[in-house]
């Protein structure tokens, strides 16, 4: 029994033992195959990449722009404040195809093409149509803005020039029969007058605290369309066209019809009126000029208590500081601007001002480009003293001098060089500087006479014309030179459209000028 039970109870024991040390013994042998003859894809996996420390986030910049803003509410406040503007003007039945573009049409067959245009005959006089003053004709569109509760109202100067009847129609329907305040061609601003009264005014912004950038709306009637709006960023202030103002850039859309309406601040404020593009198709390309109000409420102010804007004047011809000149004569940087001449009898004379001279300070304000001292001398009271830097053979000298009024200059005349003077004038107020052709150009250009466009600015560059180009005639008269030229212009009215024959290139055209008033 014994025995027996031995037996039974150490065969199991001894069967465990062997068990546990063949398993051992497996692991071992398991253990050294793994290390001394790999598997192919354990061989082939690189080792472990241990991940750097975890760094904390960078905070994130904060968002400047959320959005696009909505203008539904400003359209709703400044809306009816916007007016459109239609222009006529009484046309005799004899005048009737004698206009501007048809007598173009003429003089272009006929000069060409030895004929008369296709189509037309010879107009004989005939009764007047319409009775004592010509039948009434629609002459064009322009958008404008009520700036006061009583019926003044705001719009572009080229709006309302040559209209013989002047329209106004707002938002609720109604349309006036406006009186023309007052019209300045320099600054391209016009006030009209309606006999209303409790009419919606808008709120005048403050120019000095729009930036480049800022969202900014227009509302007009572009080619007709009564009270569009369109809306984009400021893309520069203070641009300088060489003209009496710096223009507000945006990208607002702006067309034909819409000049003369607000451009709109997101606080519902007007801080501009509408009054150029450029462009070379004649529509919209993305670059839209319009006149700082500020600037615009000082020529209304004038234009409502006097018809008129008195401007300041002290009789030079001036011309921009090249580098090249600003460093060989030691003024350094190409400030200032240089007098080319001075006229006799002007407050330039008597104050000592030279040919030569660098106008570097006007009233203690820098002159940074030249076309900043017509604007500061405009824009000074005639009959004021003050003092004027300039900069003349390597020193700067103090002068004083007494601001003239441009207006009573002109009305006075000039004498014999005087007379030169105002004849350039003429040119100038075209946005033209010229010369005669010289010898080698009428025989390259096969042309006997002409004159030859070195420059423009302003109304010039409105009509299409560029430095280059060589003029032919002047409102339908063939010129020699630039005497004829200046002749011919002493004796048009400066304040109507110019026709001006061009020739770029191989092609002539013709082009029209309105001249900026003097």
């Amino acid at each position: 029994m014994t025995f027996s039970n031995q037996s039974v109870s150490s065969t199991p024991s001894v069967a465990r033992r062997t068990l546990v040390v063949g398993s051992v013994v497996s692991a071992v042998a398991l253990v050294l195959s793994s290390s001394l003859f790999p598997h192919a894809s354990q061989a082939q996996q690189p080792a472990p990449i241990v991940a750097p420390a975890v760094q904390p986030a960078a905070p994130q910049a904060p968002l400047l722009v959320k959005g696009l803003p909505d203008f539904s509410e400003l359209v709703e406040r400044v809306g009816p404040s916007v007016v459109s503007i239609r222009t006529t003007q009484r046309i005799e039945e004899s005048e009737e195809g004698d206009d501007e573009a048809d007598a173009q049409m003429r003089e272009f067959f006929r000069r060409f093409f030895g004929t008369p245009m296709p189509g037309q005959t010879p107009r004989k006089n005939a009764p007047k149509k319409g009775g004592e003053h010509g039948e009434e004709r629609p002459r064009g569109l322009g958008s404008g803005f009520i700036v006061s509760t009583d019926g003044y109202v705001m719009t572009n100067a080229h709006v309302v020039d040559g209209a013989d009847e002047v329209y106004v129609n707002l938002t609720d329907k109604r349309e006036f029969k406006a009186k023309v305040v007052g019209v300045d061609k320099r600054t391209d601003v016009a006030v009209l007058k309606i006999e209303a009264s409790k009419l919606p005014a808008v709120a005048i912004g403050d120019v000095g605290k729009l930036r480049v950038g800022e969202w900014v709306m227009a509302i007009g009637t572009p080619f007709g369309l009564d009270n569009t709006v369109t809306a984009g960023i400021v893309s520069a202030k203070a641009r300088d066209t060489g003209e009496e103002i710096r223009f507000i850039q945006t990208d607002v859309a702006v067309n034909p019809g819409n000049s003369g309406g607000p451009l709109i601040n997101m606080r519902g404020e007007v801080v501009g009126i509408n009054s150029q593009i450029l462009s070379r198709s004649g529509g919209f390309m993305g670059i839209s000029l319009s006149i700082p109000i500020d600037d615009a409420m000082k020529v209304a102010e004038q234009l409502r208590s006097g018809g008129k804007v008195v401007r300041g004047r002290i009789g030079v011809a001036i011309a921009p500081v090249t580098k090249d000149v600003a460093e060989s004569i030691g003024l350094g940087k190409p400030v200032g601007a240089l007098v080319q001449s001075v006229e006799a009898g002007t407050p330039a004379e008597k104050a000592g001002l030279e040919a030569g001279d660098i106008i570097t300070k006007f009233g203690g304000q820098a002159i940074d480009k030249a076309p900043d001292l017509p604007r500061l001398v405009g824009g000074t009271k005639p009959g004021t003293k003050t003092s004027i830097q300039v900069f003349r053979r390597g020193a700067y000298k103090d002068l004083s001098i007494t601001v003239a009024e441009l207006d009573a200059a002109k009305a006075k005349g000039e004498k014999a060089e005087a007379g030169k003077a105002e004849a350039k004038l003429a040119a100038s107020a075209l946005g033209l500087n010229i010369a005669d052709l010289n010898a080698e150009q009428k025989r390259e250009l096969k042309q006997s006479g002409g004159v030859f466009v070195e420059s423009v600015e302003g109304p010039a560059v409105r009509a299409g014309l560029r430095a280059g180009d060589v003029i032919l005639a002047v409102a339908n008269v063939q010129i020699s030179g630039v005497k004829e030229f200046e002749a011919v212009l002493g004796k048009l009215d400066r304040s109507r459209p110019v026709s001006v024959l061009v020739r770029r290139g191989e092609w002539a055209q013709y082009a029209v000028i309105r001249p900026n008033a003097k």
